[in-house]
């Protein structure tokens, strides 16, 4: 009889595994945020700079990265199409990394950084890859919710603002990345947020990731 127990609890587990991960991975699609806390997620010198409210990240303080260490690919990507719904304040600036990899200060070497700001002082907006092609252009008003997609296959990159394609560009052959971002090549690696400076105040909700071959 023990042993007729054991195999159905075993049985019952391995469904609701299944279950769950059918409900993570929609269409291909995994969640890398529960919408209740910051699991699977590690703050760089300054994690009060990151909490979550009503579902969202909250990114609000002194400059700091938040990076993703779950378990999804080992937290680390190279080819992917990752997107999450955003809304910043007033004179915000934040952003999302690619390739990069835990820095416990400053701001991560490692990666690309794809733009948060609609409103900052700073020119770059929003879905520019930053220093490498930057946009001026605004296509979105603070306050609001909208959808920031990235795809990156090979060495091609394609920023989106909700259906909008901002930013397309392929690193070239023999690419030298621009002086002070020598990391800033396609490679591999995990994401990360930016909390940009105390007066930034951005949410982040819905933060999905899809690998591609």
């Amino acid at each position: 009889m023990k042993k007729n127990i054991l195999f159905f609890a075993a049985v019952f587990t391995l469904m609701a595994c299944s279950h769950i991960n059918k409900v993570t991975t929609s269409n291909g699609w995994v969640s890398l945020f529960d919408g209740k806390s910051l699991n699977g997620w590690k703050a760089s010198d300054k994690p009060g700079t990151f909490s979550v409210e009503d579902g969202a990240i909250k990114v609000g303080g002194p400059t700091s990265h938040l990076f993703y260490e779950g378990s999804v690919m080992e937290h680390n990507f190279t080819n992917f199409e990752f997107k999450a719904l955003v809304m910043t304040k007033p004179g915000s600036n934040s952003g999302i990394y690619f390739h990069t990899a835990y820095q416990q200060e400053s701001f991560p070497d490692k990666g690309f950084e794809v733009q948060v700001n609609n409103s900052h002082t700073d020119w770059k907006r929003t879905g520019g890859l930053y220093d490498i092609k930057d946009t001026k252009e605004v296509y979105v008003k603070d306050d609001v919710w909208y959808t920031e997609y990235i795809k990156v296959e090979g060495k091609h990159v394609i920023v989106k603002i909700n259906d909008t394609v901002v930013t397309d560009w392929t690193q070239p052959d023999g690419f030298v990345p621009p002086e002070g971002h020598a990391g800033r090549v396609i490679s591999s690696g995990t994401f990360a947020l930016q909390g940009h400076d105390p007066k930034s105040i951005v949410f982040f909700k819905d933060i999905m990731v899809k690998v591609l071959p």
